[in-house]
């Protein structure tokens, strides 16, 4: 898929620990996993702005796009 969430880039960057983020959004660990994997298929505006709040970041930030040069 040629959107990439670059959620473990910024927890590393606000030292935070994917627990931490679950606890403070209200989102579980299995579904931060998923993002946090790159195998989300979608994310709700509600579900990325509670991630940019706390980790004090956009969402272009968050989501990057690289093109896909085999599609």
């Amino acid at each position: 898929m040629p959107i990439r969430i670059n959620l473990d880039l910024l927890l590393v960057k606000k030292k935070m620990r994917l627990t931490e983020l679950s606890e403070k959004i209200g989102i579980s660990i299995q579904n931060l996993s998923i993002l946090k994997q790159d195998k989300a298929k979608a994310i709700r505006f509600s579900t990325l702005e509670k991630i940019c709040e706390v980790l004090e970041c956009t969402p272009g930030d968050l989501l990057e796009y690289k093109h896909d040069e085999q599609n």
